[in-house]
């Protein structure tokens, strides 16, 4: 595989800092390849690889969850043939055959914690907390097409009686008590710092990875996972299906689940391992879904969720995102 090209899609942001300089630089040493990276999110990325379908650039896809369980049944994925489910938890093991969790992050709350503290706000436990008229357009979340955004409208349609297979309550809880609170509905995770570190939003809703890369940098800002549940987001990869596919996409898969990988993840991504095997530092436990927390985060169901949402997506432009 000596200087074979190897191209990986995935996020931008922290995440494509990790992968440039730590992740993908074992790899290369490891397998002798050239790897290039190519960032987008969820949607973007799947967009590619159907755009490219007649000649795919890209060897393996990194994608949240949902969109991985809609670029399975596009037809985009491989199938898998370097992985061992036998170290793994069983969320690692999506059932589809073409696509695996490589680790897991949790949807909740962050805030800027200095914030809070200087104007004695209580900080925030719920999510119910996003509907606080105290934080009018003080407050930032990514739109319906971005897992962060979805998961807040399935978790606003869950405690209204409702939920994925009635997403009503969820759209009316965020057109009658959140989007006036929303600065913005941002999606890229350069601006989402940008407006904390501006001061023009305070709370908001993100992945506890994200918001680990975050406190990294020293910014004041807090994960919080709320009482009735954060959500489990799963950061999940496949070889992606063309003719003479590169041996080192199943390759990469493997290495990517490796405890020592995993490790680099979690580090990176602020996600939690899926491999029983890893061991992280106390330290970099915190706030990251670690051994028995990864099974108390809720799951959703994306059959349902798949099946309704473009029509939820166009719904959103309608009537939240004017």
């Amino acid at each position: 595989s000596a200087q074979q090209k190897f191209t990986v899609a995935a996020y931008g942001g922290s995440y494509e800092d990790m992968m440039r300089k730590v992740i993908l630089p074992a790899f290369e040493k490891k397998t002798g390849a050239k790897t290039e990276y190519v960032a987008g999110n969820s949607t973007d990325n799947i967009a590619r690889m159907q755009a490219q379908r007649a000649n795919q650039e890209i060897d393996v896809a990194i994608l949240d969850d949902g969109p991985m369980y809609q670029a399975v049944a596009l037809g985009l994925c491989g199938e898998l043939k370097g992985v061992s489910y036998g170290d793994l938890y069983p969320v690692a093991d999506m059932k589809t055959g073409k696509s695996v969790t490589l680790g897991v992050v949790a949807t909740g709350l962050m805030y800027n914690t200095k914030y809070y503290a200087d104007n004695k706000l209580a900080p925030p436990t719920s999510w119910n907390d996003l509907k606080d008229s105290k934080l009018k357009k003080k407050l930032v979340m990514p739109p319906m097409n971005n897992s962060y955004g979805l998961h807040t409208v399935v978790m606003m349609a869950r405690l209204n009686g409702g939920g994925e297979k009635n997403i009503d309550p969820g759209f009316k809880v965020m057109k009658d008590d959140i989007a006036g609170n929303m600065l913005a509905f941002e999606p890229q995770p350069g601006k989402m710092t940008e407006l904390f570190q501006s001061g023009q939003v305070v709370m908001g809703v993100w992945g506890s990875g994200r918001v680990k890369a975050f406190q990294d940098t020293g910014f004041p800002v807090e994960f919080v996972y709320p009482k009735e549940g954060a959500i489990a987001l799963g950061i999940s990869a496949c070889p992606v299906a063309k003719p003479n596919a590169s041996p080192l996409a199943q390759e990469f898969l493997a290495f990517m689940l490796t405890p020592e990988v995993q490790a680099m993840h979690a580090k990176g991504a602020g996600s939690g391992p899926v491999n029983k095997k890893t061991v992280l530092p106390p330290d970099l436990q915190k706030g990251l879904p670690y051994g028995d927390a990864v099974a108390k985060l809720i799951a959703l169901d994306w059959d349902t969720i798949n099946a309704n949402r473009t029509t939820w997506n166009n719904r959103w432009t309608r009537e939240i995102e004017r």
